[in-house]
Order: structure tokens, then C-alpha cells, then sequence
């Protein structure tokens, strides 16, 4: 049997390419398995569903490395599980070297083993670079001013006041945040908030 395998990181990504391409190799819909989940570990429904399907003999197929996964360690682990427990085939479309089909000798697995871990290094550095890049840009859009999450509920009216009164120790906490209708601890986040940004 012939199998495929997709994988898209979200719900918004899609899977046509990775589709398409499957489908140019006749593989029945009913075979074709789909998570749009993070590649980060192999704990996907469909993927399970797929590793408890195949047999011994059958091959599966994928677009790519990195739409089997991009943690290094378990794209190895996964492809000592399906290749020398199930006994799958496996060929990775865009990378002719990755097929199991070919050169089953010695050599043959030698040169595939290597391929296999080079790019599965690559696929998991590049991750990490995604994430670096990611939070590099986030502390530099905070360095400009740029603030993350919804913006802040405007102030209730009666707030400068009953912040006054009560940083005059004239009400508690309590009734400050009552007054203006909020619970204790969003009444000090905001007055903590306001403190830094209220005018002089």
C-alpha cells in the first residue's frame, strides 16, 4: 500500500502544495493523512493514525523533512521506528536521496542514515532560528514603543479621583475599586499603571 503524509504548522497554512504533489503519484485520498499542527514533536492524531496503519512493505510518502517534523532527534527516532520495526519505505520527495527504496545494501543505508541526519539537524537549527528571529523582533518593536496584547480598557471616569483618595489613605483599596466598579486587583494594576503615566 502507498501511503502520504502532510503536515501544515497552522490552521491558516495551507496544504495544496504539499497535496498536490501527492496526488500526481496516484495515492488514494483514503491514504493521504493530515495534522495541521507544530512540528515541534510527533504527538499529532492523524500521524499515529498513519504509523498504526502501515505495514511492512508499504511506503509512504512526504513533500519534505521538515513535514515529517522538525525536532531533530525524533525525525531520527520516527524513521528508525517505521523503517526497521514496520519495515516502511520511505521517500521524501524533495530530496531524492531520502527514499529507502534505493540502494538497500550497505552503502546505500549509510548514505541515507547521513542524509537523513543533516537535514533533520538543519530542519531543527532552522526552528530555532524562527525562534530567535521572533523574539529579537519582539524586544526590538518593545524598544520602539510598541506594545503587544489588547490595548487597555479606557480608565472609568470616577478613577483620578477615587486614585487620589485613596493614595491619600482616605478610602482603602477596597472602596477605591469599588467606586469605580473593577475588582481589588485590577484597581492596583491600573493605579500602578496610572502612577507611571499620569500627568504631572
Amino acid at each position: 500500500m502507498v501511503y502520504g503524509y502532510i503536515r501544515v504548522s497552522t490552521r491558516e497554512q495551507n496544504e495544496d502544495r504539499q497535496r498536490l504533489a501527492l496526488r500526481a503519484l496516484h495515492i488514494p485520498e483514503e491514504n493521504i493523512f493530515m495534522d495541521k499542527q507544530s512540528g515541534k514533536d510527533f504527538d499529532r492524531p492523524q500521524y499515529r493514525r498513519l504509523v498504526r496503519r502501515v505495514k511492512k512493505d508499504d511506503l509512504l510518502y512526504v513533500k519534505s523533512i521538515d513535514r515529517l517534523g522538525r525536532n531533530y532527534g525524533e525525525i531520527l527516532e520516527q524513521w528508525r521506528v517505521l523503517t526497521k520495526e514496520k519495515g516502511v519505505d520511505i521517500a521524501v520527495l524533495d530530496m531524492p536521496l531520502l527514499d529507502t527504496r534505493r540502494g538497500k545494501d550497505l552503502m546505500g543505508t549509510f548514505l541515507s542514515d547521513i542524509v537523513l541526519q543533516v537535514l533533520s539537524f538543519v530542519a531543527e537549527n532552522e526552528r530555532t532560528n524562527i525562534r530567535q528571529r521572533q523574539a529579537e523582533g519582539i524586544a526590538a518593536a518593545k524598544l520602539r514603543g510598541v506594545r503587544f496584547g489588547r490595548p487597555p480598557r479606557p480608565l472609568p471616569e470616577g478613577f483620578p479621583e477615587a486614585y487620589r483618595r485613596w493614595k491619600a489613605k482616605r478610602i482603602t483599596g477596597t472602596e477605591a475599586a469599588r467606586a469605580c466598579g473593577m475588582p481589588l486587583s485590577t484597581f492596583r494594576y491600573r493605579a500602578a499603571n496610572y502612577e507611571e503615566t499620569k500627568p504631572i
